[in-house]
């Protein structure tokens, strides 16, 4: 029997029962689409999933993208992939009807994407990148730039990335020392760029880079910064591409993902590399965001995916694999019985539970981010866009960090549970360990991720974000409360709703008297914090869902599949939620440890 890598049952529970997708579809953009559809187009993404992603997930491991004689080799599958991925408009899935699009809900998109990352997570960076530097394209670009690009994007004859880090810079983009210089047919670009993920690989005709520089004489910092479409070829006036001066000087060998390649790209060495202006000077850096938060959700996603993936891998081992015997009711083990399996031990539970939770809980928090986006863009009430806006921006940091450092401890979860074979290269669990490690890294480090969430988000418009999603979580303990099963449940999570307050109220003051040093000191720990509690909240929903469907009868899913969903709720509860009270006693602790600059700490 294959490996099961997704649980397309949870997949389309929390789709369409937990987060409704109907009321997406109900907007007029999504007017061509019903449930009936989106089946239909998530069971073929499934089907190619199963055909042209999963059969290669070892395969690109084994044999590594890597750099030889100029130019970056890697699987055959990419381009195959590429390609198929074009014609069944995955790439495109997002877009308007009139540049080639399938004009789709974000949620159904995201839910394919994530069918495709739990069946290979090498691949699918190289359609999203290529989405993405065409989403910005469309939405800042000119006409001619349109025209010029985004057709062979959408259709996976070219790819595209996104290239912002430097090898000074790192994460600090104020810093970045790109340079473009006017000329006459557009921009003469010129420096370095590192880790940029997908950026060369022979099988591609061309790959389109969008590049963050800063043209001669503009200001310091990142009021300065332009972004450009800087092609690998360029066309000459009689079509045919050419070189564009747009080098690959070496890759990166990684731990993990290795059949997703990772390159560093010298532009304008012969001082014959061109650009072209997207939208205004000097707004590069606010464009760039447009698809830098994408790619935040993006990499929530793929954690998400990997989490699941290493989920059904470890449990399909426990339910096989024979050791040890259960003890009796005097304390002591009967070795006349024949050996139990290992899933019937109860610190095996304990581990396979929590990847349950951890991975069912980060994929329900991915689609409520999703549903966030959609009707923040298309809901025909202005303010009723007006708020799903805060709330995506709320969610935003915690749907990258969450799937990201608790899926990283979920999967070494999964590879305990396999024991001494977990460690060795004949199962996949190991695998999986070292591709999800990159993803707290991925797009804004998780300290990064954490500054964001206290320092902007928590603080935004005067803590209206905060204040909506606090409503948000308010509403479901409502509604448990109106369940006798649930109503113990929803009281313990209003007391760590109402802890986030307390912490809330001991940091703030902080802020307002200037000292932000001290504020953000622990916002790492704070992202922990309020990540458990929103993780905790998803959870409290999805066994509100369960308990209905128990209660009517509904038969679409089994009752061992909705009784499931409330047992994990419970573990959650009984064994994570209760993390937040050691969490919060940190950041309330007036002791100050990390802020002095005092270097005889590490002597």
């Amino acid at each position: 029997m294959a490996q099961q890598y997704v649980d397309m049952d949870t997949l389309k529970f929390l789709l369409y029962r937990v987060h409704d997708l109907q009321t997406v579809l109900d907007q007029a953009r999504y007017a061509d689409y019903d449930q009936a559809s989106v089946d239909l187009f998530l069971n073929a993404t499934k089907d190619f999933s199963d055909k042209e992603l999963f059969p290669f997930f070892r395969e690109m491991d084994a044999a590594p993208a890597h750099f030889k004689e100029g130019e970056i080799i890697v699987h055959p599958q990419v381009e195959k992939y590429m390609k198929k991925a074009g014609e069944m408009g995955l790439i495109a899935a997002l877009f308007d009807y009139e540049v080639g699009g399938l004009q789709m809900p974000n949620t159904v998109v995201s839910a394919a994407a994530y069918i495709q990352e739990t069946a290979n997570n090498h691949l699918p960076g190289y359609v999203g990148l290529t989405n993405g530097a065409a989403e910005l394209i469309i939405h800042f670009g000119s006409k001619a730039l349109n025209e010029t690009y985004v057709p062979k994007m959408l259709t996976g004859d070219w790819g595209g990335t996104m290239c912002l880090t430097e090898p000074q810079a790192g994460s600090s983009l104020s810093d970045i020392i790109t340079v473009a210089e006017q000329a006459e047919d557009g921009y003469t670009i010129s420096g370095q760029k590192i880790f940029i993920s997908g950026g060369d690989y022979r099988e591609a005709e061309n790959i389109v880079h969008l590049v963050l520089a800063r043209i001669k004489g503009a200001p310091a910092g990142t009021k300065g910064i332009s972004l450009f479409v800087v092609p690998k070829k360029r066309r000459t006036e009689n079509g045919d591409l050419i070189s564009n001066d747009v080098n690959t000087v070496g890759d990166f060998q990684k731990m993990g993902q290795k059949g997703y390649c990772t390159t560093h790209l010298s532009f304008g060495d012969e001082k014959d590399c061109k650009g072209w202006l997207v939208g205004e000077a000097n707004q590069g850096l606010k464009y760039m965001f447009m698809m830098m938060n994408g790619a935040r959700i993006a990499v929530g996603r793929g954690a998400a995916a990997i989490t699941m993936a290493a989920y059904q891998a470890s449990l399909a081992y426990a339910k096989e694999r024979p050791q040890g015997r259960s003890l009796t009711r005097t304390g002591k083990k009967d070795v006349s019985q024949e050996q139990t399996l290992i899933i019937n031990h109860p610190d095996v539970k304990r581990m396979l539970l929590f990847q349950k939770v951890v991975s069912e809980g980060a994929l329900s928090l991915v689609l409520l981010t999703a549903k966030y986006h959609d009707l923040s863009t298309t809901h025909a009430d202005p303010k009723e866009r007006e708020k799903y806006l805060l709330l995506l921006e709320m969610l935003t940091p915690i749907v990258k960090t969450y799937p990201s450092e608790m899926g990283s401890v979920s999967v070494s979860n999964g590879l305990q549970v396999l024991g001494g074979y977990g460690f060795c290269t004949d199962f996949i669990l190991q695998q999986y360990f070292r591709d999800i490690r990159i993803f707290p890294i991925y797009e804004g480090t998780t300290g990064i991720q954490s500054l964001d969430l206290l320092g902007r988000k928590v603080t935004m418009e005067n803590g209206k974000g905060v204040l909506l999603l606090s409503e948000e979580i308010g509403k479901t303990i409502r509604e448990a409360l109106g369940i006798d099963t649930l109503a113990p449940y929803a009281k313990q999570l209003s007391g760590k709703l109402e802890l986030s307050q307390e912490v809330l109220q001991f940091l703030i003051p902080f802020v307002k008297k200037g000292d932000y040093q001290r504020f953000l000191s622990d916002a790492t720990v704070f992202m922990e914090f309020f990540g458990n509690i929103v993780v905790g909240w998803l959870w409290l929903n999805i066994s509100i869902q369960a308990e209905k469907a128990l209660v009517s009868g509904e038969t679409q899913y089994t009752g061992d599949f909705y009784t499931s969903k409330i047992h994990a709720m419970k573990f959650y509860f009984k064994y994570e939620l209760p993390k937040t009270t050691a969490l919060a006693e940190i950041l309330t602790n007036k002791e100050v440890l990390t802020v002095a600059e005092e270097n005889s700490w590490f002597a």
